[in-house]
């Protein structure tokens, strides 16, 4: 290869480009909520929360629009890639931008190695003559591919991953609300007719069972904040922002609530199908419906939304090594973008957890993994706090300057307040109810020792150089 070629594929510039169009940043914004767990993880709360599943999604969901009002606010007035890690350093400190930016990353990170252990799995299942982890490659390979190039490529994909995703539920709810008016032909009339929830109540197993599945439904609604990371290479950041978080509320009752909704009335909580993850929701509510190879049809829109996750996680690792490294908070390198303006060396780095995860695959230790993705159990929670933290305080800072705003967060501060209160309190129940004992406290661990990596840049002066040339740049 020349030397005019390595340049061309390695260069060391450091700016992204603007290619998402408005309809990328739409279908960006929707499958951000749509992730694998809709159609899979919901199944345990359900059987663990009975009813009181919809109730949980519901107050996620509120969660999800308070933070997102939140984070818009703050994403409209300066749209960055480094999205809340930045806002974090602003008004919080450098050690916070660093802390949440650097356990962001590793959640998805980690995460992409599940996503292509799912995928894989599907694929095996499908054509089994090649084996689980060679599939797994096959995804990394080809979506890491997908994002080394130009950002528009990345919106294409998602574009059609996610239309897929909504055309989906939007089948579901249709079928299932037939269903539940008694108008569909078809299924278990027996079981479809039978009322569950007069049955066995709104909380089989008590409130409690419902503030400790909201762990697994605030993992499931992770994602959402994508779209503020994304906006920062579109045409007109603010807009976009503006108008993904303002539609929020819309998908969260109609994907999630809705859903869960239709499922709790025509089956009962205690279908050992729902827990078993082979399975999933949509494929037991589908079976019951009498949709001949509902499982086979659910497993499409699964991979779907796998490969969806793992490509929307892949681009957002990438952009927050870029803003880290912009911010001295990285090392240089991880800002290096290609011919394509994508920032390959942080597309690359990110890669490597699902490159151990298709090892342990081949070797059958993929139990090993479960460990590490304990320490990102909760990892959505603490990055909602401290997106309502930096609100609060640079919300207070603009007040005092005189600074305008025209999209706020409502009913401020007394929204931020009860947003901060009941992530804290919601991670109390938890840790001392036991069921995500070792969730939270894993997740914790990591967070405290990134906070002493944080601290210790911020007091020792790591990256200083580059961190003080993106603060005279912000300011």
């Amino acid at each position: 290869m020349t030397s005019i070629g390595v340049r061309h594929i390695v260069s060391t510039q450091s700016n992204l480009s603007g290619g998402l169009k408005s309809r990328h940043l739409t279908m960006i914004s929707i499958a951000g909520v749509i992730g694998g767990a809709l159609f899979v993880g919901s199944g345990k709360a359900i059987y663990s929360a009975g009813a009181g599943a919809v109730l949980a999604y519901a107050i996620g969901g509120l969660l999800v629009l308070f933070v997102m009002r939140m984070l818009g606010e703050m994403a409209i007035s300066n749209p960055d890639s480094g999205s809340f890690s930045t806002y974090a350093e602003r008004a919080i400190g450098r050690w916070a931008g660093f802390t949440i930016g650097w356990l962001y990353w590793s959640f998805w990170t980690l995460l992409m190695g599940w996503e292509a252990y799912v995928a894989g799995k599907i694929l095996n299942s499908w054509f089994p003559m090649i084996p689980i982890w060679g599939y797994m490659l096959f995804v990394i390979v080809s979506l890491t591919w997908v994002n080394f190039q130009n950002v528009k490529n990345y919106g294409e994909f998602e574009f059609w991953f996610a239309l897929i995703k909504v055309i989906a539920i939007v089948l579901f709810l249709v079928v299932g609300s037939l269903a539940v008016m008694h108008l569909w032909p078809w299924g278990n009339q027996e079981v479809l007719h039978h009322n569950y929830i007069a049955e066995q109540g709104l909380m089989p197993n008590g409130f409690s069972a419902v503030v400790t599945a909201l762990l697994g439904v605030m993992f499931a609604y992770m994602g959402a904040e994508i779209v503020t990371v994304a906006a920062a290479e579109s045409e007109n950041p603010t807009h976009e922002i503006r108008k993904a978080s303002n539609s929020i509320v819309w998908r969260i009752l109609l994907f999630y609530v809705g859903s869960m909704l239709i499922t709790v009335l025509l089956i009962p909580h205690n279908n050992e199908l729902l827990k078993d993850p082979t399975w999933g929701t949509y494929s037991v509510t589908l079976d019951i419906l009498g949709i001949p190879y509902a499982r086979q049809i659910v497993n499409f829109v699964v991979l779907t939304s796998v490969c969806s996750c793992f490509n929307s996680a892949l681009y957002t690792c990438s952009r927050m090594m870029f803003s880290l490294s912009k911010r001295g908070d990285a090392p240089k390198s991880f800002a290096y973008t290609n011919i394509k303006s994508s920032p390959w060396v942080g597309v690359l780095v990110s890669v490597i957890f699902p490159l151990v995860a298709v090892v342990l695959t081949a070797t059958d230790s993929m139990d090993m993994y479960d460990s590490l993705m304990c320490a990102t159990g909760a990892v959505a929670l603490y990055v909602y706090l401290v997106i309502a933290l930096s609100q609060l305080r640079m919300r207070k800072k603009q007040e005092s300057e005189g600074v305008k705003l025209d999209f706020k967060m409502w009913l401020f501060p007394w929204l931020t307040y009860l947003v901060i209160v009941s992530i804290i309190a919601a991670l109390i129940v938890m840790l001392v109810e036991g069921t995500y004992f070792k969730e939270v406290t894993y997740t914790s661990g990591l967070a405290i020792v990134i906070i002493i990596l944080g601290i210790c840049a911020q007091k020792f002066n790591w990256g200083k150089e580059a961190h003080d040339r993106t603060s005279t740049k912000s300011n």
